[in-house]
């Protein structure tokens, strides 16, 4: 199943939280991966926000900035694209939405995604409303 990540669920991937072995599984029986272009940015910000609370340790950042690094090389990401910023202008109107939620969620449109993942409710309110099957991690 061609499956596209919000940067909440991918996030799961390399912070052990509800929803991780969710989001491993999910990632082990997908045909293809995909993510947005602002999924690895808006990561890397949580996990320097964690250095600076101090609730993770320079070490674990470094291994998990290369985990990222490796898995990304793996996945299909999609870019902002004219089709995608259009898509996201469409959502934004018809969804109460934060910006780059709606970016994520017009990527996964775009990108024709057949299963869209995240932990946040009302970006799968409006993926659900646009079409997409939705998973909650």
């Amino acid at each position: 199943m061609k499956t596209f990540f919000d940067s909440s669920a991918f996030a799961k991937r390399y912070v052990e939280e509800t929803g991780s072995q969710v989001v491993d599984d999910i990632c082990y029986n997908a045909t293809e991966v995909s993510i947005s272009v602002i999924c690895v940015p808006e990561i890397i910000s949580a996990l320097n926000r964690r250095l600076r609370e101090k609730s993770l340790s320079r070490q674990d950042y470094v291994t998990i900035k290369q985990h990222l690094s490796d898995d990304v090389r793996d996945t299909i990401v999609v870019n902002l694209i004219s089709e995608v910023i259009m898509m996201s202008t469409k959502l934004l109107e018809s969804s109460p939405l934060r910006a780059m939620d709606a970016i994520h969620v017009a990527c996964a449109l775009i990108w024709g995604a057949e299963l869209f993942v995240s932990s946040d409710m009302r970006q799968l309110a409006a993926a659900k409303k646009a079409g997409l099957k939705i998973k909650s991690v």
